[in-house]
């Protein structure tokens, strides 16, 4: 991280919250808003740590931002804070709480091992009118003597200052405005996906149920003809052939008209994050995606990497029975990608499957990955979870 432009002149402190607040508009992904919040308020004030709850219904928080601390370190402090101590009143209070050291306040109640040490503090809530979204704070001024150790502080620390406290406010009325309207966005693109499954439904009833009454009444007068005019049962069967690939002709223009305009906006990455964010929230399961350096790919192929995916998030949320479902694209060494969806469920054995929706759904992903050129792996095993793996060649 470079260091803060700290207050060095009007010029230079103008400077630096205009491109914490530049930054945070330049996303409307409410998780990647967090992080853009916790980490310009972190360099905006010089701290060493910095974090933002977002509070959920049941006294703990439904998301927990925090920079300073590594991937390593968050594990292995374990599970997510609740909301008691100085968070939860941080949550009900209008105004910043300063302390000099928070390990002294009564409020304070410890902090698990693995929690790097903590003195000086500022937080606030972040609200949007009388709702409040979350809950802000820094901890460890790098400035302040003996500071920036994340150890005790020397005697003669003085921590966080009145600047900071205005500082810190006037970031978070922003933070406000784009956690909302991230929100807003995610929202709509919710009811965008409900409007592109309604109108699906309909595209499929008004192409292809006709087709299929056919079918079905041909087959049965088939079945009515089989033993006393064979001849004619055979033609009945003939033409079952024929509504059958016209069926399926219409069920596959429907499909292909449906390329999710969200795609053609925004490409694979962001709507593929937005699709499993939906899905994190629709199901008791946690979903979650990650990218690794994927960049714009041929229309064809973002496509075709998105409806596996669908494909295989329905299979295991519906299927596996498993609590994790991991969401993974990255950029492979040719310029390609490749795209893992993993759960640790109930597994299968791919040699002998006997369902038929699983079955039909691993054929339409191998002919979707084979169609651009890509190939699908199944990695499963009974108890051990399945991987579902899909690479594409690069350009």
């Amino acid at each position: 991280m470079t260091a803060s432009p700290g207050y060095g002149g009007p010029r230079s402190g103008l400077a630096a919250v205009s491109t914490a607040l530049l930054a945070m508009s330049r996303t409307l992904e409410v998780r990647d808003v967090l992080r853009t919040i916790v980490a310009s308020a972190r360099e905006l004030l010089d701290a060493e740590y910095a974090a933002l709850g977002v509070p959920d219904d049941h006294g703990g928080f439904a998301q927990f931002v925090v920079d300073g601390i590594s991937e390593e370190q968050w594990r292995e402090i374990g599970p997510l804070p609740r909301q008691h101590g100085i968070l939860a009143a941080m949550l009900h209070q209008d105004g910043p709480e300063r302390l000099t050291d928070v390990r002294e306040d009564p409020r304070f109640g410890g902090w698990p091992p693995a929690h790097p040490d903590m003195s000086d503090f500022l937080g606030l809530p972040v609200r949007d009118g009388e709702e409040t979204l979350g809950a802000l704070f820094l901890a460890n001024k790098r400035g302040a003597p003996g500071g920036g150790t994340g150890g005790t502080r020397g005697a003669h620390a003085t921590g966080f200052t009145d600047e900071d406290e205005e500082l810190l406010s006037l970031l978070a009325q922003h933070a406000a405005i784009a956690l909302t309207n991230a929100r807003l966005y995610e929202r709509s693109r919710e009811l965008t996906i409900a409007e592109e499954r309604s109108r699906l439904a309909h595209e499929l009833h008004d192409a292809v149920s006709q087709k299929l009454f056919s079918l079905r009444l041909t087959a049965q007068a088939a079945a009515a003809l089989v033993d006393r005019d064979p001849a004619r049962a055979k033609g009945e069967l003939q033409q079952v052939a024929v509504l059958a690939a016209e069926a399926a002709d219409e069920l596959r223009a429907a499909v292909t008209e449906l390329r999710p305009a969200a795609l053609d906006e925004d490409g694979l990455v962001a709507t593929l994050r937005t699709h499993v964010h939906v899905l994190d929230r629709a199901h008791a399961a946690h979903v979650t995606f990650t990218c690794d350096g994927v960049r714009a790919l041929p229309a064809t192929q973002e496509e075709a990497l998105l409806r596996v995916a669908q494909e295989a998030l329905h299979n295991a949320l519906r299927h596996s029975g498993a609590d994790r479902v991991e969401v993974a694209l990255a950029r492979t060494p040719g310029g390609g990608a490749v795209l893992s969806v993993t759960d640790a469920g109930r597994g299968f054995d791919p040699l002998t499957v006997r369902s038929a929706g699983r079955h039909l759904g691993l054929v339409s992903m191998r002919d979707r990955a084979g169609g651009v050129g890509g190939r699908l792996d199944v990695h499963a095993a009974p108890g051990k979870g399945t991987t579902i793996e899909m690479e594409v060649p690069g350009g």
